[in-house]
């Protein structure tokens, strides 16, 4: 027979780990595809400096079994500076979810890569923090002048609020 210590000393362990499993989850990480389409307007254009802004919109695939952010639609503007040395570009971005949630993000350009800061959430999202790198994967030749086609992979982690 198992003393009612014994009982006791399973039962504490068992809630110990019930109240930390969700501490120990608080930081998950995404792994999402971004393809999209999208505007592109000359502001000024030049050898040694262009300058233009972009509006895309797409649809989001996640890459890992978690299916974090899988199917989010996405809404992006921003714009961008291109010299003979460098791009950056400044922008923000909208997922929402298929439960009508979202996310906003901040995303900073430099050279081939873009750090993205998560802003705010809604629904299931309020409160979310961390971010992450996008880095353009693929794009295409642009079916209709002032446009661009492409794809993007984006990795990083996020936490929400307990």
């Amino acid at each position: 027979m198992i003393s009612i210590n014994k009982w006791m000393m399973g039962i504490n362990i068992v809630l110990c780990l019930i109240v930390f499993i969700p501490i120990a989850q608080g930081e998950q990480t995404y792994d999402i595809t971004d393809c999209w389409s999208g505007i592109l307007t000359m502001n000024s254009e030049s050898r040694d400096l262009t300058i233009m802004s972009f509006e895309f919109t797409g649809i989001t695939r996640s890459n890992l079994e978690n299916k974090i952010f899988d199917n989010c639609t996405v809404f992006y503007v921003g714009i961008a500076r291109i010299t003979p040395d460098k791009t950056t570009a400044d922008g923000y971005t909208k997922y929402m979810d298929p439960d009508g949630d979202f996310v906003v993000m901040e995303s900073v350009r430099e050279g081939e890569v873009t750090t993205m800061t998560f802003l705010q959430g809604t629904g299931k999202w309020k409160g979310i923090k961390g971010g992450g790198k996008l880095r353009r994967t693929t794009t295409g030749k642009p079916i209709v002048s002032g446009t661009l086609q492409g794809c993007s992979r984006h990795i990083g982690t996020f936490e929400l609020p307990k």
